[in-house]
């Protein structure tokens, strides 16, 4: 069984190597900040390391799970600093598509493999396994990270090359933006039309329009629960990084555009920690 080492022990990275540990894989994990105590009483099982040479030497795979590109270009140029003959590295994080690609023949170089596998889902379902990966790089180095990722995932897709993933990852990201923009929408056109918070909410959340995804925040958006499944810096950073690769592209994205501004508002009121439904909460609350 392959030793696999975690860059990064934030809410996904160490949900993940809580999860490969409880398998029976052998973890060990390292973060550029250290784990919040109650973090560390749940990483009892990961043998945590203090830097990433030494999480090079104890891994045959090394699991990326950090914040954004810049996190991920400094443990990059940090594990290049450490030997990687035979190593397979694998980021998790939501990214730039290019980022890997141009990292790519300086890692062969060094013996190193690269795939990006970006995660669909948040801690609470990593924990259980039922997160989605989107898999970008070669076909055997797939093969080789699938036993990691059929513990992690129970919906896997091998999307195409490397960047691929990410790619993928934005995608699907540019579905949940739109929705939680539509859903803000439809609460100001109803409210402005006479219809209260709560039937408007009532009647969404039983159409055919309803996902899942709206159906599980709906607590967060009524101001039942404050529990954070994404915060809303998150949802900013994510939308930021699938505007510059439009950009780079040249493809207009106006609902993307709209949900950013939806969410660097709330962000703007104080709720950057918050979940990211709590945009929406704040248009049902002001009845």
């Amino acid at each position: 069984m392959e030793r696999i080492g975690i860059a990064g022990l934030g809410r996904m990275g160490s949900a993940m190597a809580r999860r490969l540990a409880a398998q029976g894989f052998q973890v060990s994990g390292w973060s550029r900040r250290p784990p919040e105590p109650q973090s560390s009483e749940e990483l009892a099982g990961v043998a945590l390391v203090p830097d990433l040479a030494r999480l090079s030497e104890a891994s045959d795979i090394i699991i990326l799970s950090l914040l954004d590109d810049g996190a991920v270009e400094t443990v990059l140029d940090g594990l290049a600093a450490t030997p990687l003959q035979g190593r397979l590295i694998v980021d998790t994080s939501t990214v730039s598509p290019q980022l890997l690609r141009d990292r790519e023949a300086g890692f062969l170089g060094l013996g190193a493999q690269l795939l990006d596998s970006p995660i669909a889902g948040g801690p609470e379902m990593l924990l259980e396994g039922k997160v989605g990966l989107y898999i970008g790089g070669r076909g055997e180095d797939y093969l080789r990270f699938l036993p990691v990722a059929e513990v992690l995932s129970d919906r896997i897709l091998h999307v195409g090359r490397l960047g691929d993933g990410a790619a993928a990852k934005l995608v699907n990201n540019m579905m949940l933006m739109g929705l939680w923009q539509s859903l803000k929408e439809a609460l100001l056109l109803g409210k402005k039309a006479g219809l209260p918070s709560s039937t408007i909410l009532e009647i969404l959340s039983g159409s055919p329009a309803a996902s899942p995804a709206f159906k599980s925040r709906l607590p967060v958006i009524r101001g039942e629960t404050t529990a954070v499944g994404f915060p809303v810096s998150g949802a900013i950073k994510d939308a930021r990084v699938v505007r510059e690769l439009a950009a780079q592209l040249n493809v207009a994205l106006p609902a993307i555009s709209a949900s950013l501004s939806s969410f660097e508002a709330a962000a703007a009121a104080g709720y950057g920690d918050a979940d990211l439904a709590t945009m929406v909460r704040l248009v049902a609350e002001s009845d």
